[in-house]
């Protein structure tokens, strides 16, 4: 099987099990109905924090790869945080390319890795 046939049905999955069991202050789905590999999302504010209140779309783009690859994550809503770009990409460990850090400033278990999932991303 081709990896993006494989992609696409674990992407299926995922995006099955985020509606079966929501996670809090997070929805997702598709930015149009023939491409799993886009996905619309709205993170809520959590409480207690300068966001709360706060409804921030994002866009999270899957390579053709994925789970090898990580996902893009870029913000569509005004967004300030030390790790989101002012173009709105997210820069965090986890959504980084696996294995050794070229600069050396993470740890190879800190960055993206085949068994995470969508849903890690979101608690990230």
């Amino acid at each position: 099987m081709e990896t993006s046939s494989q992609a696409s049905l674990l992407l299926n999955k995922q995006l099955k099990d985020l509606c079966k069991n929501p996670v809090d202050g997070f929805s997702a789905g598709l930015v149009d109905d023939s491409n799993i590999f886009e996905w619309s999302v709205t993170i809520i504010g959590p409480p207690d924090t300068l966001y709360e209140g706060g409804y921030f779309n994002a866009i999270m783009s899957f390579p053709k790869n994925y789970p090898l690859s990580p996902p893009l994550v870029r913000f569509t809503s005004e967004m300030w945080h030390p790790n989101v770009y002012p173009d709105g990409k997210v820069c965090i460990s986890i959504l980084h390319e696996p294995g050794d850090d070229p600069h050396g400033y993470e740890l190879a278990s800190e960055r993206w890795s085949p068994v995470h999932t969508v849903s890690i991303c979101i608690l990230q």
